[in-house]
């Protein structure tokens, strides 16, 4: 081998680890995108007090025994849901979590941060409110599943979810090691598995961000009986928010499936 050709192999070589380097360094930043919340006022505002940071709740506070908790996507301002939900769910007390970083909440974001930030949560909903529900969005369905197989959720309802982040980093970088390199992994299938509360997918029929294969392998990961997948027809990942099916289908499960 000439020296210019070994010379050519080892400057490729050297780009590759860069590249392997940097998406190890800045991961986070290619999954987390801290939004402002534009609903903020005292009456629509809790704190969560951690150890290491406070974190901001979204709230429409209610006496009663249901109660949601909402986790967002990885670029959502989860305050922005508020009108429509509480004008949908009038019987429910509301909770939006602001991942560390967002709207207000201190600290960084990562899995295991927020994992603990929901069980907190959780868990202080759970004081007031028996029946909880759960919905996670796009990333917050992995925060949503995760958070289902270690507590007492009354239902669970997942936004187009995924079976897990590795898979879907493979997909957009399979010309990297993922696997090796990923800290954030949230392996929503393994989860599944241990949950038996009624749960529901919801499935863009045009997610342009989530393939359908993988909420397909997460539907296949719950016992049988468990799940069920819906696809709402003429909607992409960010849009299908904005159909009719939405929150109607949220709320009709929420109502059928309530024991």
């Amino acid at each position: 081998m000439s020296k210019t050709l070994m010379s050519l192999v080892a400057l490729i070589v050297g780009i590759y680890l860069v590249l392997c380097l940097a998406l190890f360094v800045f991961q986070r930043s290619l999954i987390y995108f801290p939004q402002p919340a534009a609903v903020d006022s005292p009456d629509s505002r809790l704190t969560l007090a951690m150890q290491d940071a406070q974190i901001r709740v979204t709230v429409r506070e209610q006496v009663g025994s249901k109660a949601l908790i909402y986790f967002g996507g990885n670029a959502e301002d989860v305050s922005r849901n508020l009108p429509e939900f509480a004008e949908a769910f009038p019987g429910y007390a509301l909770y939006f979590l602001h991942y560390r970083g967002f709207g207000g909440s201190e600290g960084a974001p990562s899995e295991e941060a927020i994992a603990e930030d929901a069980l907190a949560l959780f868990d202080q909903v759970y004081a007031s409110h028996p029946q909880v529900a759960l919905i996670g969005r796009s990333l917050g369905s992995g925060v949503a599943v995760r958070l289902a197989s270690q507590r007492p959720a009354t239902q669970l309802i997942l936004v187009t979810p995924y079976n897990s982040l590795e898979e879907i980093a493979a997909g957009y970088y399979p010309w990297l090691p993922v696997k090796w390199l990923l800290k954030d992994r949230y392996q929503s299938g393994k989860y599944a598995a241990h949950i038996s509360v009624p749960t529901l997918l919801l499935v863009a029929s045009e997610d342009e961000v989530i393939p359908r294969l993988s909420s397909e392998r997460l539907l296949e990961s719950f016992p049988k009986g468990v799940a069920t997948l819906k696809v709402v027809a003429d909607s992409g990942h960010n849009s299908i928010s904005e159909r009719t099916q939405y929150l109607q289908w949220i709320g009709d499960f929420l109502n059928q499936s309530i024991k």
